[in-house]
């Protein structure tokens, strides 16, 4: 099977829109990122002072997340329209500590996703996939 090339991980800052505890509106910066070496994923990354909060969603669940409600567990995601009536991707964070709730504008999102589409276009993932690698990497744990 031909390699395929290598292509550089992606990132964009999107501001999330979000409400505190006391229900003002607060702005969160998150890092969307893309590894075409897991070309699956999509990571968002909060900064945080006590170190970064990594999520991991399908990617394929945020492209359906322009358009239709998607996810489960942990992260749920749909599309809505914001109080200004610009459309936006909202996104429900949940685990053991709390809940976030937040907003993402949807022309930033698909900003996003078109960049990661465009690296590895949809339906060729598996090409990108090394499994080899991944069962070598899995049977060679530090003190066997």
């Amino acid at each position: 099977m031909p390699q395929q090339p290598m292509s550089r991980a992606l990132s964009q800052e999107l501001a999330l829109q979000c409400l505190d505890p006391q229900g003002r509106a607060v702005e969160l910066t998150a890092s969307f990122g893309y590894d075409p070496t897991d070309p699956y994923a999509v990571w968002i990354t909060f900064p945080s002072r006590d170190g970064d909060v990594s999520w991991a969603m399908s990617r394929a669940v945020l492209l359906q997340s322009l358009t239709d409600p998607a996810g489960q567990g942990d992260l749920r995601l749909w599309p809505s329209i914001d109080e200004l009536g610009r459309a936006v991707v909202v996104l429900e964070f949940q685990s053991p500590d709390g809940r976030l709730i937040a907003q993402a504008n949807t022309q930033e999102v698909y900003r996003f996703l078109s960049r990661t589409l465009a690296a590895v276009p949809a339906g060729t993932e598996s090409a990108r996939l090394d499994v080899d690698a991944m069962i070598a990497s899995i049977l060679d744990r530090p003190g066997d």
